[in-house]
């Protein structure tokens, strides 16, 4: 189910996969979500797939190969058909079995780890295409309720001190190159929604000369116990 609050004017949802590919980001929209309700049991794959690593990436033939219940079989003929539909395009899915993601331990001013709501960034024109089918899934944020973390006072001055310089093009430039500049934090009055599961979107991401601002979004927490994320992602 998609979960966006009341008068998100960000998000646009799509009734087909040719209409999340063809509609233009524009007039303040930077999430396309084709919003679906996916046959099959996601959970079972999960199951075969469970490893000692947080991370473990899966390619089509370890899927087909797998002992399913027809339940199973349908979900797994799911992932190929939305990995094959992405690679039609000319990009490269990449579909994880995710446990946990690697938290940022160096405790400075500005985590940089995907629990943090951040922004893609890219040199030329892309998008970001995702979908969660088990686990919790991703959130977002729309744009009017967030704040760079660079722009908070203390945290620039934390960031300042950590470069040793002044507050400059060469200040900036440490920013960028350091991911600092992609991080915010949620408003007093912010209402984080979910991406919910089964739903494939795509969002916009920083790059030159974009139409929209970026899709400020972020992995879920994961708990203890808790489903691991099946998760598709380019």
């Amino acid at each position: 189910m998609l979960h966006p609050p009341s008068g998100n004017q960000r998000v646009k949802v799509v009734k087909s996969f040719d209409e999340l590919v063809t509609t233009p980001f524009g007039e303040g929209v930077n999430a396309l979500c084709w919003a679906r309700t996916l046959a099959g049991d996601f959970s079972e794959v999960v199951e075969h797939l469970k490893s000692s690593d947080d991370i473990v990436s899966i390619n089509d033939a370890t899927l087909r190969a797998l002992p399913l219940s027809s339940s199973g079989r349908l979900a797994v003929d799911t992932l190929i058909a939305d990995q094959e539909r992405l690679r039609a395009l000319g990009v490269s899915p990449v579909l994880n079995v995710i446990e946990r993601y690697p938290r940022d331990e160096e405790g400075g001013a500005v985590p940089t780890d995907v629990y943090s709501f951040h922004a893609d960034s890219a040199t030329v024109e892309t998008d970001t295409y995702l979908c969660s089918y088990t686990g919790a899934a991703s959130e977002g944020l729309s744009n009017e309720q967030v704040q760079r973390r660079i722009d908070i006072p203390a945290t620039r001055a934390e960031l300042l001190a950590s470069f040793g310089g002044t507050d400059d093009d060469a200040f900036r430039d440490y920013l960028r190159e350091n991911c600092y500049d992609l991080h915010y934090v949620p408003l007093a009055n912010a209402q984080p929604f979910s991406f919910g599961l089964g739903n494939l979107w795509r969002i916009a991401v920083d790059y030159p000369g974009s139409p929209v601002p970026p899709c400020i979004h972020r992995a879920p927490e994961t708990r203890p116990g808790q489903s691991a994320r099946l998760l598709l992602i380019s």
